[in-house]
């Protein structure tokens, strides 16, 4: 089954770009642009698709609020932030208002593909910038740690660095020089132990 996109994006030259990124690539179905959040909101809950590309700013409502909106109605929904900001402020209240991942306007056809795929599968998306900046935003670790992290191995520890740093999981198995499916088997562990359901989740219990 194809993964079916939404978009909403006020540019309607980059909503059209982006509508053909999806329509023109293999295992993707593009179900609608919109141009702002009121209209997303009217209709998304209908075509309930499984990953929406949403730009932060956003004429009225903010792409921000819009995706909170959204995931009361469909908390099954994957939100892609697309936005020219690299603004840590901003990936904060994106991921607390429930989106899964978050890219650079400037981002490749194959970067913008590779994202959706990723967070189609609980991953979470990031630019390497915007990561570092969401670890860098952080003065100062907290006293009190999720009781869920002093349960983790110290090779879930190790996953759990890299995904902070950006990586995917590709990645983190070179960098571990494991296989992917070794990566996939600490992240499901991790989920279970901090009680979460994707990386973004897990990304916050670390960082708090």
């Amino acid at each position: 089954m194809p993964t079916t996109v939404a978009i909403v994006e006020d540019n309607p030259d980059l909503r059209e770009s982006l509508a053909q990124v999806v329509k023109k690539t293999a295992g993707l179905e593009f179900l609608g642009g919109f141009a702002d959040g009121g209209a997303a909101l009217a209709r998304l809950p209908a075509l309930s698709p499984q990953v929406v590309i949403m730009d932060i700013q956003l004429p009225g409502m903010s792409g921000i609020d819009c995706t909170r909106l959204l995931k009361i109605k469909l908390p099954a929904t994957q939100v892609l932030m697309l936005t020219v900001f690299e603004d840590s402020d901003l990936v904060f209240k994106a991921l607390a208002a429930g989106a899964s991942g978050y890219l650079l306007k400037r981002s490749s056809r194959s970067e913008i593909v590779e994202a959706i795929e990723q967070v189609r599968d609980g991953g979470a998306p990031m630019t390497g910038e915007i990561a570092r900046k969401v670890v860098e935003s952080f003065h100062a670790p907290s006293p009190s740690r999720h009781p869920g992290l002093e349960e983790l191995t110290p090779s879930e520890e190790q996953v759990l660095g890299l995904l902070a740093k950006g990586y995917v999981t590709k990645e983190i198995a070179d960098q571990l020089s494991v296989s992917f499916h070794t990566v996939r088997f600490h992240l499901k562990n991790i989920y279970g132990k901090l009680h979460v359901r994707s990386r973004t989740e897990a990304l916050l219990k670390y960082l708090e």
